[in-house]
């Protein structure tokens, strides 16, 4: 059907909506398209949601707490923060949306790698902000001195998405004090599968950078993908920002099920420390599997593996393996047209991708 848009705004009709990965409604497909978490969440952030549900006092017939303060403690009490700083959104999408309106609408450009989180250049069509995309290296590792320019912002996914590279922590420090007069925004969605996460986490930072951002989400680590909830850490002062523009938007972002289950999910620290383990072991194995095969994998600090093989077309790759029920992420763009990016599975679904690989070289050869 045709979209009649003559009723639509001048900005509706000239929007280029972000294309999420796919998700397909056939049965026994394995499915490693959108870094989502093999496992399921923590027991006792279910049981939360349920205990919400089972009250028959307030149930969902109530508006939830506004600004999500229980939650919000939560998460400070496990950074060592204030509540202060620390804000929390429908989602991290929702959260580095109002990153964008509140701190990126100025005069001059806002710089991101050419190649990263392709939602961010939707979210600066939307708002109106001059963007500067800076290459990534021919190894797709960031070169912090290509930042060393005029600009009102600075977004980076770390680990990058989709390459999966981290970028070190004395080097965010650097970049941040390139730029004192600039907001610094460190999308850490998949921090939690670095070897050393408090190492790696540039949350730590943001006493010392009062221009810091780092936002972070309990999609991935936390397998609350289908629950939508994100946060942000911050100066205080950045945090009222992201308040005012909340309240100004959407003043209740966070259901009572979203809350309870998200902090619930957060005090077990034992389930998280054991999943988040068992991932970073499967994708060690994965990327070995991978190699094996001829793979050239870079290195990843997530929940998936960006991967190509010589002399192999990526996307004829991808086609062969959805014929075989197996979904993997290709983005046809310049410069990594050649790439696979593969979501961690289960050890059982890993070892499918890696059967079903070796069935279509075989053929191929």
């Amino acid at each position: 059907m045709s979209i009649d848009n003559r009723l639509w705004s001048t900005k509706a009709k000239n929007l280029s909506p972000y294309v999420p990965g796919e998700q397909p409604k056939h049965d026994n497909l394995v499915k490693l398209n959108t870094n989502e978490n093999p496992y399921p969440p923590s027991p006792k952030a279910v049981m939360a949601m349920q205990a919400v549900l089972s009250n028959e006092a307030c149930a969902l017939r109530l508006y939830p707490e506004p600004e999500s303060d229980e939650l919000r403690q939560t998460l400070a009490d496990y950074h060592g923060l204030g509540l202060d700083e620390v804000f929390v959104g429908n989602g991290s999408d929702e959260v580095l949306a109002l990153v964008f309106a509140c701190f990126f609408m100025k005069q001059r450009p806002l710089l991101m790698p050419d190649i990263s989180y392709s939602f961010y250049p939707v979210y600066a069509d939307t708002f109106g902000v001059t963007t500067q995309s800076i290459p990534l290296k021919d190894d797709f590792s960031i070169d912090i001195k290509e930042y060393h320019q005029s600009c009102d912002g600075i977004i980076l996914a770390n680990p990058n998405a989709p390459t999966g590279r981290l970028l070190p922590i004395e080097d965010i420090k650097k970049l941040i004090a390139m730029h004192p007069d600039a907001v610094v925004v460190i999308d850490e969605a998949y921090i939690d599968y670095a070897d050393d996460v408090k190492q790696a986490s540039a949350v730590r930072l943001i006493r010392q950078f009062d221009n810091l951002v780092i936002t972070q989400t309990f999609s991935k680590s936390r397998a609350l993908a289908g629950l939508r909830v994100g946060m942000a850490f911050a100066n205080p002062n950045l945090i009222a920002a992201l308040m005012a523009m909340k309240n100004s938007f959407n003043s209740y972002p966070l259901d009572r099920l979203a809350q309870a289950g998200a902090k619930a999910s957060v005090e077990d620290v034992a389930y998280f420390e054991d999943k988040r383990t068992q991932v970073i072991k499967l994708r060690k194995a994965l990327t070995q599997d991978l190699q094996t095969l001829g793979f050239t994998v870079l290195p990843s600090a997530a929940n998936f593996v960006f991967a190509t093989l010589p002399n192999h077309q990526a996307a004829d790759l991808s086609q062969a393996l959805r014929q075989e029920g197996v979904i993997v992420r290709h983005f046809n763009q310049p410069r990594i047209k050649d790439y696979l990016r593969i979501s961690v599975g289960t050890q059982a679904q890993n070892q499918r991708l890696i059967d079903v690989l070796t069935q279509i070289l075989a053929k191929m050869d």
